[in-house]
Parts: C-alpha cells; sequence; structure tokens
C-alpha cells in the first residue's frame, strides 16, 4: 500500500475533488462532475487558492485523491479576539470509509487549526447525516449550537 499524504489541493485535483463531493447521498443533488467540469468550480477554486485564509486539502495515496476538506480560518472579535478553524466539505472515497482515514483527516485539519493559532474549530453537517454526526462525536466535537441557512 502506499503512504497517504495530505496537501494543498492543486488546479489537476479539482475533477476528483468534485467527484468526491457528489459521490453521497446528498451530493449527487448539490454536485455535477461530468466533463466539462461547470466554470463556476474553477471560478470557487480560484478564489480559495488566491484567499490566504482559506485551505483547500486533499489526501492522496499515490497519484489517487481519497479525500477532501476545506479549512476556512476565521478572525473574529468574539472569544477575546479568537481565530476560528471552520471545516467543511469533509468526504472520503467510498473504497476508503470506515477505515480510520477520517480520523485521520482531522487529526491533521485540526495540526492545520492549531499552527494558524486558531483557538476554536467548528463545523456544520446535515442534519441527514447520523453516521457523520457520530463520528465527529466520538472525535470530541460538541453539538453545541443550532445553525440556520437561506438559500439565495
Amino acid at each position: 500500500m502506499t503512504e497517504i499524504a495530505f496537501r494543498a489541493a492543486k488546479a489537476s485535483d479539482l475533477p476528483a475533488i468534485v467527484t468526491l463531493l457528489a459521490d453521497d447521498p446528498l451530493g449527487q443533488h448539490r454536485e455535477d462532475p461530468s466533463p466539462p467540469l461547470n466554470s463556476r468550480y474553477w471560478k470557487a477554486f480560484e478564489a480559495i487558492k488566491a484567499d490566504p485564509n482559506q485551505l483547500l486539502a486533499v489526501v492522496t495515496e499515490g497519484d489517487e485523491v481519497i479525500g477532501t476538506l476545506q479549512i476556512s480560518f476565521i478572525p473574529g472579535l468574539a472569544r477575546a479576539g479568537a481565530w476560528r478553524g471552520q471545516i467543511e466539505a469533509v468526504r472520503i472515497a467510498a473504497a476508503r470509509r470506515n477505515s480510520g482515514l477520517g480520523q485521520q483527516m482531522f487529526e491533521w485539519a485540526i495540526a492545520q487549526c492549531r499552527s494558524r493559532g486558531c483557538d476554536l474549530v467548528q463545523l456544520t453537517t446535515d442534519k441527514e447525516r447520523p453516521d457523520a454526526h457520530r463520528f465527529y462525536e466520538r472525535l470530541g466535537f460538541v453539538a453545541s449550537h443550532i445553525g440556520y441557512k437561506l438559500a439565495l
């Protein structure tokens, strides 16, 4: 087995990332990995790469992208000027789920947040993902808030 590596995403990873985002019951209705990739994905990727407070990351095994997540580093006045790490868009290749890779990804992501001086790591997860809820709670996350969204 090839070694697993964590790194910032490159443009060449984008089709694999979108495929991962689409590969679950909720994502299949939200994402479109068909080629050619929608230009909105490319524009979003460029905006993320240009923002020093964004980290779109991939997990690779050899040349294959097997996981992804995005961390937003958010400055704030609350909590005495604390920085937060917001983890979103977490996906693991179907064949690698329940292998311990998710825990490795979060350990890596939390270390990135620590290295950036964050005092808090937070995430949101869809109500329709009870397995993810149990996973996050096993990692020590607490469901302490209620989140709301407004589609525009």
